[in-house]
């Protein structure tokens, strides 16, 4: 597409996006009167509109009924969860019985790291990449400690080349090659937070399990953003947050996958709980542990009622809108958008002012373009955010900007560049 850095063509495209209604389903934060350009759902997502519905619904149910909600009603607590399996698996590319809401995003983490973290004499380590969020550095850490080892010789960590700001799928898959046998797991963030890269998934699966390893993303980036097929691509596990992209509300639930392969190995090892026990027979209370069939054997505490409320009302704005695959379509342009709206502020700069970090490929990253801001970077942040439009900082000198296809427009891209060029021509 031949793109131009005119607020009549973006507003052209908008026009013509068969998902710009989505738009409406969503609340915009104000300011001065005013909402926000909103860039930043790769770090909470914005509130729909029938989450409070669902929410009341919910607490009616809970002033209604008060215990007997478990059973009683229209969907019933002790059940809950299932609605939202069948809205998740499409998401990630699963089955239902291979997805569950519960807990959060790093307590999950955890718990399937103890179930496939099984770390023996000469194979323990575990390879990442360098660079992801603090929480998988400290939970992986921490694991590690936890089996006696010492973090600088179990973690092998993947960086990029010299120079270089997002890593090569071939560096990756040689640094697998090269821990061989003594690699017990591969776990990698579906897309960097950072830089928005989106990493070769099925590549990366193939060559851990490949020399015998288990192999387990961090989806927080990636679930809801960019189209996953986790069964298909026999991942071994996975985990995700569901606020960002998904659009659940401030820490909202988190979701799990595990492959059904693993759903008959009684091997593995598990942190268990009460309500991950046989659901036909949970109420019997007898002792000694069966857990209930497909990753609900996982769980551990009870069905987590209103964060599972909120999260089921953004699910199905997804479904609504034919899940992930149209919403890709729209990333992909908005993204290649955003991209020629900074070269062009560049340009008018005559300089590159704003360094985009980003992989230029458009199958290489999400609805995420990460930009090195060489001068004033800080001053500049600041005033898009006193001008609404709202993205995000990252030290020393990173701005990210996400635009979501459910909820952002292409006239929002074209005026962020816009002001963007106004604010560097004030401050630099």
């Amino acid at each position: 597409m031949n793109y131009e850095s005119t607020l009549a063509f973006a507003q052209s495209l908008d026009y013509a996006d068969p998902l710009s209604g989505f738009r409406n389903d969503f609340l915009f934060p104000q300011q001065n009167g005013s909402p926000f350009i909103y860039l930043c759902g790769n770090s909470l997502g914005l509130q729909p509109k029938a989450a409070r519905e669902v929410l009341n619904e919910q607490l009616n149910n809970w002033h209604n009924l008060a215990v007997e909600g478990w059973f009683e009603g229209d969907s019933p607590w002790m059940f809950y969860h299932k609605e939202l399996k069948k809205l998740m698996g499409p998401l990630v590319g699963a089955s239902a019985k291979e997805v569950c809401p519960m807990n959060t995003l790093t307590v999950n983490l955890h718990l399937l790291m103890v179930s496939f973290y099984k770390p023996v004499k000469g194979r323990f380590r575990i390879i990442m990449e360098a660079g992801a969020f603090p929480s998988d550095q400290y939970a992986i850490e921490s694991q590690v400690r936890f089996h006696g080892y010492d973090p600088k010789d179990a973690i092998v960590e993947v960086a990029p080349r010299v120079g270089e700001y997002t890593l090569r799928t071939e560096d990756i898959l040689a640094r697998i090659a090269e821990q061989g046998d003594e690699l017990a797991l591969v776990l990698f963030g579906g897309v960097n937070y950072f830089t928005g890269q989106w990493f070769d998934m099925e590549a990366i699966t193939k060559a851990g399990q490949a020399i015998g390893a288990i192999v387990g993303f961090d989806l927080a980036h990636a679930a809801g953003n960019v189209p996953l097929k986790l069964h298909d691509w026999n991942v071994d596990f996975a985990c995700w947050c569901s606020y960002k992209y998904q659009n659940s509300g401030p820490g909202g639930i988190s979701g799990i996958f595990v492959h059904e392969k693993h759903f008959t190995d009684t091997t593995l090892n598990r942190f268990a709980g009460w309500w991950g026990y046989q659901e036909e027979q949970r109420f019997k209370m007898e002792k000694g542990f069966v857990p209930e069939a497909g990753a609900d054997g996982w769980q551990v505490s009870c069905t987590q009622v209103m964060p599972m409320a909120l999260y089921f009302a953004s699910l199905q704005i997804f479904e609504k809108a034919g899940f992930i695959d149209p919403l890709r379509n729209k990333s992909k342009t908005l993204t290649s958008y955003l991209f020629y709206v900074i070269n062009e502020v560049n340009k008018s700069l005559n300089n590159e002012q704003f360094k985009i970090i980003t992989p230029l490929d458009e199958n290489d990253r999400g609805a995420q373009v990460s930009i090195i801001a060489k001068q004033k970077g800080k001053e500049i942040f600041e005033k898009l955010v006193a001008n609404n439009v709202l993205g995000d900082w990252r030290e020393p000198n990173v701005i990210r900007l996400s635009p979501v296809p459910l909820y952002n427009s292409f006239e929002d891209v074209f005026r962020t560049g816009e002001l963007l060029l106004q604010i560097s021509k004030e401050v630099l």
